[in-house]
Parts: structure tokens; C-alpha cells; sequence
């Protein structure tokens, strides 16, 4: 991931990340359905969701240590 869309995801205000967070995870449990019936076509997209939700948690707990 760039630094670029690191520095933007910092940028997020507390509420905006919760909702991506939200996103991110109705986004991938609609993936993880799709792979179980066969309909995924690229797979990889899985470990990005994740890792995008990954990222965005860490990123959530560093702004509450913060406060």
C-alpha cells in the first residue's frame, strides 16, 4: 500500500473509518459467500479486504491511544 493512501486513511475522522471499517466488512463477507459458491473470480481480493480492515482498526486504536 502506498503511503500515499496511508496518510489518507489517517486523515479520517472517527466516524468516517468506523463506516469504512462497516463497509470493508459487509464487503467482504459478500466476498466470502461468492467464493463458497464458486463465483469469485479473483480470490486475492480476499486477503486485501482483510488487510484494508487491518489497517484501518490499527489506525482506529493509534487515534483513541491519542485522545
Amino acid at each position: 500500500m502506498s503511503n500515499k493512501k496511508i496518510k489518507e486513511l489517517k486523515n479520517l475522522s472517527k466516524d468516517e473509518m468506523a463506516s469504512r471499517i462497516r463497509d470493508n466488512g459487509a464487503n467482504l463477507f459478500k466476498a466470502k459467500m461468492q467464493q463458497k459458491t464458486g463465483q469469485l473470480k479473483d480470490t486475492a481480493s480476499l486477503t486485501r479486504m482483510r488487510k484494508e480492515i487491518a489497517r484501518l482498526k490499527t489506525l482506529q486504536t493509534q487515534q483513541a491511544a491519542k485522545r
